[in-house]
């Protein structure tokens, strides 16, 4: 076992020397960690000190010697916003070329005042042509009282009342009239034409104010007149009315008591029934189909007073049309239909919407060769317009098999001209009163 200091001392050194030793050695070991801690922090303190010293120092030389300042950038200019394209620059130096004379002329040449007058002077005028133009684009898109020309409302009445599709309707009611078996009466001709035309813009005009938050979410109906508030609802409902009203009292007391019923009727079914059906349930779709059905049948009974079965064929192929027509147009849009929130087939059911188009295709196929049977036209027809049905039927399985956007673009196409030319055909083919098998005309 080693041995202690104090021991090893007092062996080597006996008597009074041995005794202060013993006594030094002892106080030592009492008062050295006493000590280090002191030098360790004197050491820290004068640590402190030479670093507060040497930034002292730096300080000093840094305001001694100027150059070794830090230089204060300038602050760039601000980027041109779109607002401020009416404000160029060259409006700006003419506006500094103007205040030139306010600078003192004591300056010297090297200092280049009517640079740094233009550095300080843009973006002051920047700022201000801003600040005006802020308020001017504030104040166009407040609400403003609306203001209609004379000359702008023949063209929004025009597309109130979906000018083309109520042209659409007009035309097939116009062939049922003509196809009807008949003496074609020009007079009555001509008050079915208005009537029904009035009547259709009158359910395309009470459509668009019943739409009006919907189609503002869709690209395709978001420039509509009610949308963008070329038109007011009230002058809408009253357009609505003054074609209502009269187009009705046409069909009705001008032509036949059933033909204004109709019209009413297709006036009801689609402002009141397809409408609203359009955001509950996919049988908008059909409801719509009858709608589009109904024109050929007024035509004919226009013509004849009656609803027989010709009149239902044409009815039933305008029907079948209309499902390949619209199917394919809504394919291309089921993004806007989604987004206005619209119940649609080709949303929520697609294999179904490619099934429908591809069965009306091929039920336009069984139609026309029942026209002949009926006495609606002769049995050149159903050959001549074989071509045309199974070119359709083809596009229609094409959409059906690819359910692509090209497939359902070629299917819309081609329904554009499908049915002008069928009707066309029909018309040509139609069996004239006094032929075998015709039916009797009826006055």
């Amino acid at each position: 076992m080693a041995a202690s200091p104090h021991t090893l001392s007092s062996r080597l050194l006996t008597g009074w020397g041995g005794a202060c030793i013993w006594y030094l050695e002892g106080r030592a070991m009492r008062e050295s960690p006493r000590r280090f801690l002191h030098l360790l922090r004197n050491i820290n303190q004068q640590w402190v000190t030479f670093q507060h010293i040497n930034f002292l120092r730096r300080m000093y030389v840094t305001q001694l010697n100027r150059s070794l300042k830090q230089q204060i950038k300038p602050k760039p200019e601000p980027a041109e916003s779109p607002f401020l394209a009416k404000t160029s620059l060259d409006e700006a130096k003419a506006e500094i070329c103007e205040m030139r004379p306010l600078v003192p002329s004591s300056l010297s040449l090297s200092r280049k005042p009517s640079e740094k007058a233009l550095i300080e002077l843009e973006p002051t005028s920047v700022t201000e042509g801003s600040i005006a133009l802020g308020k001017e684009m504030k104040e166009e898109k407040q609400w403003k009282e609306m203001k209609l020309r004379a000359d702008d409302l023949p063209g929004i009445l025009a597309r109130l009342s979906k000018i083309k599709l109520t042209a659409l309707v007009v035309s097939t009611t116009s062939a049922g009239f003509a196809l009807a078996p008949a003496p074609f009466d020009w007079s009555c001709f001509l008050l079915t034409f208005v009537g029904t035309g009035l009547a259709s813009c009158a359910a395309n005009s009470i459509n668009q104010f019943f739409e009006v938050p919907f189609d503002s979410n869709m690209n395709r109906t978001k420039n509509r007149p009610l949308v963008r508030g070329q038109i007011s609802p009230l002058l809408a409902v009253s357009f609505a009315t003054c074609c209502a009203v009269p187009g009705v009292a046409l069909l009705t007391w001008g032509v036949n008591p059933l033909t204004g019923a109709l019209g009413l009727f297709n006036i009801f079914l689609y402002t009141c029934c397809y409408t609203p059906l359009k955001r509950v349930s996919i049988a908008n779709t059909w409801v719509g189909a009858v709608v589009g059905a109904i024109p050929p049948v007024m035509g004919w009974t226009a013509a004849t007073g009656s609803l027989d079965a010709g009149a239902c064929l044409l009815g039933g192929i305008l029907y079948s049309w209309q499902f390949p027509h619209f199917n394919a147009l809504s394919w291309g849009l089921r993004e806007d239909y989604s987004r206005g929130g619209y119940c649609m087939m080709s949303v929520t059911h697609p294999a179904l919407c490619r099934r429908v188009a591809l069965r009306h295709c091929l039920a336009l196929l069984a139609m026309c060769a029942a026209a002949p049977a009926l006495d609606v036209t002769t049995w050149t027809f159903p050959v001549i317009a074989l071509p045309i049905n199974l070119y359709i039927s083809y596009l229609g399985f094409r959409f059906y098999r690819d359910a692509d956007r090209k497939s359902s673009r070629k299917l819309f196409f081609c329904s554009l001209w499908h049915l002008p030319l069928l009707l066309l055909l029909m018309l040509t083919c139609k069996r004239r009163a006094g032929e075998e098998g015709a039916g009797a005309p009826q006055s």
